[in-house]
Order: structure tokens, then C-alpha cells, then sequence
């Protein structure tokens, strides 16, 4: 099921973005007639609602899915840049040795739309209040933009440490880097604003119209996922077990349902961003899955972000869900045959040594299938819907924090209940796991993360904030003393004379 977020803002959402430029003349003082601009927009309650969707139009831009995302998976041991060995390798290539710099467009874009995005927010929150309308709806328009606001800049603080901390819409020019500290002050009040004053999906305000937006459990799950980075365990704890206790999500019925288009905003979505098939932006659709999609005749998208040998041998003997998640040349889904890159086309059947890697990493093709929409056109691909955050890392938020927290019969709980929906009717295999040694149970929980959340773009965060990266990803090039960290855009710190972060 699609939603109405995927609609009609695209001119707000240029709107927002600028500021009116000032002259001596009065003439010139004067906003075009018949034009918003943001010295008179928004001033009513439709203008509000417009300006709340634009935001949500961040997560669809072409630099927002392919800036950075499917780039953490490709910077984790969960895949390689993929595509053909020399399409983008200048491009996306560098992700996958850590040989990227400061200089990378992909950087910079993905800097650029997170703040975008901020700023977008800022509009709602800075001049909605103002508004004469439904105080309710007011007041749940302006907990959707800090939601969305601190969403971006949980972005903008893991992957780059100090950045600017801009809460107006005007921003002043030349703003130093604020310390990381500040930044995550304002990420936890923003959540908190949002848990405290959005809507449920039982609230009786809430309609059919309100699917896709962001309710009290995204604010929920958002505070757990943010508690974990921080090594807040006890707060992560509460946070997951508030939406696990609202029983406003369940696990879908099957692990394939949860990423079909029959699963879209399902009972497993916390945060799902919604897209229509149609290529590009005026419409709705979302790049996100069309660079992940198939290559070859009839091409259906790009190729990258392609699965790693090491992902595919992490999944335990039987575990259906690597089917679920690996998309094989010459495999059959919803009736339509993979054919693969034509360049490579026995590929599937050899392994490639990668270029790059000290080590000779070897891969072979294969997709992301929890990113496959049936259909042979290319815009088909445009038509996912991106989860952000699934009920089923909700389940493993909670049980890693309840290990943490000293409770491990607990924490196992939730941890079988994601390997039992895994299992399925297939009792011989996933059996429930019943160690509750906190350390030993701590790496059993990471695993069944990567196997359960793969290719979803959470394994590079989850190996930075457990400082494992140094130790998993050291044969892909990752240094600790420099990759916990992205550059900052060179052209960001020469703008404003920053240091880069540590050798950079």
C-alpha cells in the first residue's frame, strides 16, 4: 500500500529552501504575486501540512539514497560496490577499500540533503506554531518535523562527528562546527518532543490519510536506536520496550512479506518511506531501489550495492531468510527470470576477485532482493518502499539492551521471537537460543542483527558503536584512528576554514 506522503510538494519543497534576497527597493521588498516564498509560507493549515510533506521528501531525492545509502553496506562487510567493474569506480568504488577522500561528490551530496532536510524541518517548527488551526494537528506537525530533524542529524553526528548545529531557518553565515555533545542534545530533545506529542496509530485522530507518517512508536524505536549509539543501555531498554508494550506492531507473518510490496506499511513498519513506480522525483518515485536493482536484459537497475561472500556465508545452515535476502542470477521471483549483468554473464557460476583489496575478496553476482519490486520496466524499481526502521530491529534493540541491563532470559525473549518467525513451520532449523552468559549472548545478538537486518544499511553504525570495525574491517582497508569518521566535504571546510577530521 502506497501513501499520500508521496504526493505533490516538490514545489515546497523548493520554496523552503530559499531565502528571499533583499533590496533598497521597496518594489523588490515586495514577495512576488502569486508566489510563496519563505517570508509568507506557510501561513495556513494546508500550507502546513504541505510544508511537513516536503520534508518527508528528503528521503526520496536521488543524493539522499545514493549519497551514503546503499554506501554503509558497502563500506560494512555486507557488500561490494558492485554493478560492472568499472561503472562509478571512481564513484562508489573508494567505499569499498576506505580509499574515499574529501573530495567525493557522493559526500558531499549526502552532507548537503541531510541539511537540506534540517532545514526543512525548521521551517515547520520555527513558523507553524504561528498558525490559527486545529492546535492538535499544529502541534503534531511541529513533533513530525523534530522527529525528521533529529532523524537527519543522527546522520550528520555518526558520520561526521562535529557539525554545524542549525535550529532556524535563517542560518547565520559562517557557523562553526558545534561539538558532537551539543549535537546529541538536540537529537535526544527532539525525539523526546516527538514520543511526548505525535500520534498512534489507535488515536482516534488518526485516518487512513496519516499512513507513512512517523507516530509515537517511530519516536520510540528512533530513542532506542539512539540510546544504543551512545552506550545508554538502560534508556535504550525503555525506549524499545515502550513499543514493544504499545502493541501497535508485530512481526509480518513471513520475513519475505515484510520487504514485498504486499508488506508495505504492514504491521512490521515503524518507518517506512513510501514510492511509486515512476522514475524520477515529480512523481513519487524513490532511486533507493532502482541502483540496487538487477543489470542485464531487461535491465531493472543498476547493480550495486551487491552482496558479499561473507554475508552469504554468515546465515545459519537452512536460515530461510538468506533466500529472502540474496536475489541469484538465473533465480525465478513473481515470475520473472534474473538474466544478471550482461557483461559477466556466467558471473553467478565464478567467483571474481575483486580489485582493490589486499586479500583477494571474491564475489559473485547477486542482488539485493529486500529491495526487489516484480516487473520488467526500469521505473518498477523506482516503486519501493524504503523500511527505515522494521518491528523486528525493534525486538533485537530491546533484547540487546535487556543483556546489557543484566536480564538475559528477557533479552532471549525477543531474540527467539525474530528466529521463530525466521524458522517459520520449519521446526529442524533456527532452534532458540538459550545461552544467557551476557558476553557470549551479546555476540549471539549482533549476529542475528546482521543476518535479520542485512543490506538494510545498519551493519556499518552497529560495527562503529560496538568497536568491532577495526577488527572485521581491516582486510577492506578501514583504519580506526581515521574511518570511524567521514571527512567533512573539503569544500565545507574551505568555505569556512574547518579542520578536517583526524587524518583526513
Amino acid at each position: 500500500m502506497k501513501n499520500i506522503l508521496l504526493v505533490l510538494c516538490y514545489q515546497v519543497m523548493i520554496i523552503v529552501l530559499v531565502a528571499i534576497p533583499f533590496s533598497c527597493s521597496d518594489f523588490l521588498d515586495k514577495p512576488p504575486q502569486g508566489k510563496l516564498v519563505s517570508s509568507n509560507f506557510p501561513t495556513s493549515a494546508s500550507d502546513a501540512e504541505q510544508a511537513v510533506n516536503a520534508i518527508y521528501g528528503t528521503l526520496r531525492v536521488p543524493e539522499y539514497n545514493f549519497g551514503l545509502y546503499p554506501i554503509l553496506d558497502i563500506m560494512s562487510d555486507d557488500a561490494h560496490k558492485g554493478s560492472n567493474l568499472t561503472d562509478q569506480r571512481a564513484i562508489v568504488g573508494p567505499y569499498d577499500n576506505f580509499t574515499h577522500i574529501g573530495t567525493e561528490t557522493s559526500i558531499k551530496n549526502w552532507y548537503s540533503t541531510l541539511y537540506q532536510g534540517v532545514k526543512r524541518a525548521n521551517v515547520v517548527i520555527e513558523n507553524v506554531p504561528t498558525i490559527v488551526m486545529d492546535e492538535g494537528l499544529r502541534t503534531r506537525y511541529v513533533a513530525e518535523a523534530r522527529l525528521l530533524r533529529g532523524f537527519f542529524y543522527l546522520d550528520l553526528v555518526r558520520a561526521w562527528g562535529d557539525v554545524p548545529k542549525i535550529t532556524t531557518v535563517v542560518a547565520p553565515i559562517g557557523l562553526p562546527r558545534s561539538p558532537a555533545s551539543e549535537i546529541y542534545a538536540l537529537i535526544e530533545e527532539d525525539f523526546t518532543f516527538a514520543r511526548d506529542n505525535l500520534w498512534e496509530r489507535n488515536d482516534d485522530r488518526w485516518s487512513a490519510n496519516d499512513l507513512g507518517r512517523v507516530t509515537v512508536g517511530t519516536a520510540n524505536a528512533l530513542l532506542a536506536r539512539y540510546y544504543l549509539w551512545r552506550g545508554n543501555f538502560p534508556q535504550a531498554e525503555v525506549a524499545a520496550m515502550a513499543v514493544i508494550n504499545s502493541h501497535q506492531y508485530e512481526l509480518a507473518a513471513s520475513f519475505g512479506l515484510a520487504h514485498s510490496e504486499a508488506g508495505e506499511q504492514g504491521v512490521e513498519s515503524v518507518f517506512e518511506v513510501g514510492a511509486i513506480r515512476q522514475e524520477g522525483l515529480p512523481v513519487g518515485g524513490n532511486q533507493y531501489g532502482n541502483v540496487q536493482g538487477v543489470r542485464g536484459i531487461p535491465n531493472r537497475g543498476w547493480g550495486f550495492n551487491r552482496p558479499s561472500f561473507d554475508l552469504i556465508n554468515a546465515f545459519e545452515p537452512g536460515d530461510p531468510r538468506l533466500d529472502s535476502t540474496i536475489l541469484d542470477v538465473g533465480e525465478w521471483q513473481d515470475g520473472i527470470k534474473i538474466v544478471g549483468d550482461t557483461d559477466t554473464p556466467d558471473s553467478y557460476t565464478n567467483n571474481l576477485v575483486y580489485p582493490g583489496f589486499p586479500n583477494g575478496i571474491q564475489e559473485k553476482e547477486c542482488y539485493n532482493q529486500k529491495v526487489w519490486t516484480p516487473g520488467t520496466r526500469v521505473p518498477d524499481q523506482f516503486g519501493h518502499n524504503r523500511r527505515l526502521v522494521r518491528y523486528a530491529d525493534v525486538l533485537l534493540m530491546a533484547a540487546e539492551a535487556l543483556n546489557k541491563n543484566g536480564k538475559p532470559e528477557d533479552a532471549l525473549d525477543y531474540l527467539n521471537e525474530v528466529r521463530a518467525r525466521a524458522r517459520g513451520e520449519n521446526p529442524g532449523i533456527l532452534p532458540d537460543i538459550t545461552e544467557t552468559n551476557a558476553d557470549a549472548l551479546n555476540e549471539i545478538i549482533l549476529h542475528e542483527r546482521r543476518v535479520e537486518l542485512a543490506l538494510e544499511g545498519l551493519r556499518f553504525w552497529d560495527l562503529i558503536r560496538t568497536n568491532k570495525a577495526a577488527t572485521v574491517l581491516a582486510p577492506y582497508g578501514y583504519r580506526a584512528d581515521k574511518h570511524n569518521l567521514l571527512a567533512i566535504p573539503q569544500t565545507e571546510a574551505d568555505l569556512n576554514g574547518w579542520l578536517n577530521n583526524p587524518n583526513w
